[in-house]
């Protein structure tokens, strides 16, 4: 495979390494429309203050799937049974296209690390009947990612379903050798967490215990037990961690969805447990919500690749302990990880798409054939937002609908998006 297909730690690093200077650079901008830059690049005259909001505003595209309380999609529906507001003001909605044939980009992403080695076959067979059914070949693109203890793009975008077989076929779990416990990395008592924090330990996340502007992580959700594991993010009984699911989430939509246009969304197929990423959570589902990607979560756990870490009965679902998922995982000292379930929930509920659960009654099949209908069944709908944002500011929408009898339907949407 040659090198420019695949994510290493070194890329990683340098990805990470830029984000400062792309945040500083994102807080410069330009003058307001009509008005020319100083001669010779010199700053403004004294006394006056760069612009805080922007003088544009454009427009603000949603992609949203609406289904009845009973779960079934609903298609008919009209621009006038949809209320739309930001920042809890109504908003006109001035673009709206009931059904869209916009090109759709798709990322299948899979977990390959130790705890999900039974289930890769399963994986394998449902994505390639998965890409086969949903992709346009005159219009749609997908890629295929792979993330355990590293993150490789086993498929950049295309539209042969050759390739995409192909990369699928090349699933496989990371040797034991590779899955090694993280000892000083980024998390409390092996170094510090980035700009020199102690979360989760020392109680706040950086810059005071809160997250940018103002505190509040989008909808007051704060992420959950801090992303990572203590101690360097072990699994219990002893087995290597290493599994990076930001980090890949903030890599497929930095590196490959941003540059894209149209409709975008990922397929995350894991137990929704991280022990190793350089970034967070909330990180992870802001470069999402930046590049303006729909994330359809799927957990599919194999709780017996844990041993003993598992209390007896974990998981439910229909299927026992071996493949239920979504328990807070026992930690050394009586503490609790992340609870992957909570944590797949919160990353498809901020970025508009939805979350599964594999179970008996609920296989991996039927989850595909749902979110198919899902991006096959979108409404388009497009509003000029009435105040213009502080640039980089996250703003809350609020996407509602209605039947012509004023019951309620259930909306699938972004929560929000960051201005610009």
């Amino acid at each position: 495979m040659s090198t420019q297909n695949k994510f290493t730690r070194r890329s990683l690093l340098s990805a990470l390494s830029l984000a400062p200077a792309a945040r500083l650079l994102s807080g410069q901008q330009s003058p307001p429309a009509g008005q020319a830059n100083p001669p010779g690049g010199q700053a403004s005259p004294q006394g006056e203050q760069p612009p805080k909001y922007l003088a544009e505003v454009k427009l603000v595209n949603l992609f949203a799937s609406v289904r009845d309380k009973s779960g079934k999609i609903v298609k008919d529906l009209t621009k006038d049974n949809f209320s739309l507001d930001e920042e809890g003001r109504p908003q006109t909605i001035k673009f709206f296209e009931q059904e869209s044939s916009l090109p759709l980009h798709l990322g299948m992403m899979v977990d390959t690390s130790l705890s999900q080695a039974r289930l890769l076959g399963d994986e394998r067979s449902a994505g390639i009947k998965f890409f086969d059914q949903i992709l346009r070949e005159d219009r749609d693109l997908a890629f295929v990612i792979h993330f355990d203890n590293e993150i490789e793009l086993l498929q950049d975008f295309t539209a042969s379903r050759q390739k995409l077989d192909k990369a699928l076929n090349l699933l496989e779990v990371a040797r034991p050798q590779q899955q090694q416990t993280q000892q000083g990395g980024n998390y409390p008592q092996g170094g510090n967490y980035p700009q020199g924090g102690n979360y989760p330990q020392g109680g706040n996340y950086p810059q005071g215990g809160n997250y940018p502007q103002g505190g509040g992580y989008p909808s007051g959700r704060r992420y959950p037990q801090g992303g990572g594991y203590p101690q360097g993010g072990g699994y219990p009984g002893g087995r290597g961690g290493g599994t990076k699911m930001y980090d890949a989430i903030m890599l497929a939509s930095d590196d490959l969805m941003s540059k894209q246009k149209g409709r975008k969304a990922l397929v995350l197929l894991t137990d929704g447990v991280d022990t190793g990423s350089k970034v967070t959570l909330y990180e992870g589902i802001t470069a999402a919500q930046k590049a303006d990607t729909l994330v359809y979560s799927v957990l599919f756990a194999d709780a017996d690749a844990y041993g003993s870490g598992y209390p007896p009965g974990y998981g439910g679902g229909g299927m026992g302990r071996r493949r239920g998922g979504g328990m807070p995982m026992p930690m050394p000292g009586g503490q609790e990880g992340p609870d992957g379930k909570k944590v797949l929930k919160q990353i498809a509920q901020e970025t508009g798409g939805r979350f599964y659960q594999v179970g008996h009654f609920n296989p991996l099949d039927k989850i595909f054939a749902d979110i198919e209908e899902d991006l096959r069944n979108q409404y388009n709908i497009g509003y000029t937002p009435d105040q213009a944002g502080e640039a980089g500011s996250f703003r809350h929408i609020h996407l509602t609908a209605k039947t012509a009898k004023k019951k309620d339907l259930v909306v699938q949407a972004r929560a929000g998006y960051y201005a610009s």
